[in-house]
């Protein structure tokens, strides 16, 4: 199939969104199957002592740190050899890590498991991503992006469900290895089998956008090189362009919330009184509204523009965490993230949309790699904090109001220095 054969659009791909669908909903699996058992039995299961705030968080942070670095990775690399193989090698990574959970004698395995898990998360959830950005149009782009994350955080919340299930059942180590085995290995044949590198449909792009540009021009940063190297984009992304800053920055904080909800959130409800699957159910609330509500706010920001969603979002996510404690309840409790998830659904596919908006195709994947890298350093900035503030103050509740906070702020930085991206509604 040559350049001028190769078709943009979801309905003209369907069969590849699908597989790719799949893909992402996988890597939540994969990631979900950590979010309940793991921290709510730290304590039992795993040796960590009573109050270990800081070291509790440790995990996250590592996950944060590598995951961030490999996001940063993935871009640069995938333009080089492509989509497919970097998706590949992510899951061949993740191989080890349900036997490591399985047999660790301490806290150090599944720190270093989360390590792995970072590496698998970074190239392979970065692959889905960018491989349906590769594949669909332009007016398109919220939508892809709300089925993305629909598909990856729903596979998050029913792994969490699914797991809290299978550790009453088989036990908790048992059942985590049952189930990541069945994850990682499915992942790896489909993979293999039915999945093709888009890599091919962003070279068309690139060379389309150069023989007739769009009517609608995106605001493109100015001054760029046809093809810049890895040290501009990353300039560009950090500080050179306010508006690419101001998303890095929202991308940062928003992940405060998911380190809280991923490391503290099943301790404090554990502490409070709930049992393994209450956790489980209330945390995949979080989750299922999160991803649920990404089939439309994805589609909203395609019309409506990214701007407003990403930033009330930045605000009501603020509010559910707040919410959290201020009242008691398993009710209250699940509201609670439910308001949490719906704010993270307004923001999250469109705050990687407003990237994928203001840069061109030919170095997209590096701009969405860097984006993943800051948004994703968020989990070990974030984890630290609240670790940091529920280890000062002796109680979980401080780093609920340490991320309502930075959510707020954020989104303030975001408001004030941001613009609305999408090429139809503010063109160049």
């Amino acid at each position: 199939m040559t350049a001028t054969d190769l078709q943009h659009g979801l309905r003209e791909n369907a069969g590849q969104v699908t597989h790719q669908l799949i893909q992402v909903m996988l890597v939540g699996f994969a990631i979900g199957m950590t979010r309940t058992v793991v921290p709510a039995l730290a304590e039992s299961e795993f040796g960590l002592e009573r109050g270990s705030f800081l070291l509790l968080a440790s995990f996250v942070v590592a996950f944060g740190a590598v995951k961030a670095v490999m996001n940063f990775v993935a871009g640069r690399w995938s333009e080089r050899i492509g989509r497919k193989r970097v998706l590949f090698w992510g899951w061949v990574v993740a191989l080890p890590i349900p036997m490591m959970i399985w047999y660790a004698p301490d806290w150090n395995w599944i720190v270093a498991a989360t390590v792995l898990l970072g590496v698998n998360q970074g190239l392979c959830w970065s692959m889905t991503q960018t491989a349906k950005l590769d594949i669909t149009r332009a007016d398109e782009r919220g939508l892809t992006m709300g089925l993305n994350e629909f598909s990856g955080y729903v596979g998050v919340a029913v792994a969490g469900i699914l797991t809290a299930y299978a550790a009453e059942w088989l036990g908790a180590r048992v059942g985590l290895l049952v189930f990541g085995m069945a994850v990682v290995l499915l992942a790896l044949l489909l993979t293999v089998v039915w999945v093709r590198d888009t890599l091919p449909w962003a070279k068309a792009e690139t060379a389309a956008h150069r023989a007739a540009p769009p009517k609608s021009l995106p605001r493109y940063p100015r001054g760029v090189s046809d093809h810049p190297g890895m040290g501009e984009v990353f300039a560009l992304m950090t500080w050179r362009d306010r508006r690419l800053f101001a998303i890095c920055q929202a991308g940062l904080v928003e992940k405060f919330v998911d380190a809280l909800m991923w490391a503290l959130f099943p301790v404090f409800l554990v502490a409070q009184g709930a049992s393994l699957t209450e956790v489980g159910w209330i945390v995949g609330t979080y989750g299922l509204v999160w991803g649920g509500s990404q089939l439309f706010t994805g589609r909203l920001s395609d019309h409506v523009g990214r701007f407003w969603p990403n930033v009330l979002g930045m605000w009501i996510c603020g509010v559910g965490v707040a919410m959290v404690v201020m009242g008691s309840g398993v009710l209250w409790w699940s509201v609670s993230a439910g308001v949490a998830g719906f704010g993270m659904a307004l923001l999250y596919p469109n705050l990687s949309a407003a990237v994928a908006d203001i840069t061109p195709p030919a170095w997209r994947g590096s701009a969405i790699g860097i984006y993943r890298f800051w948004r994703d350093l968020g989990y070990a900035i974030g984890a630290l904090g609240l670790g940091l503030a529920a280890n000062l103050t002796g109680g979980a509740e401080a780093a609920f109001w340490f991320v309502a906070i930075s959510m707020f702020v954020s989104g303030g930085l975001l408001f004030w220095l941001g613009e609305e991206t999408h090429p139809r509604l503010n063109p160049a």
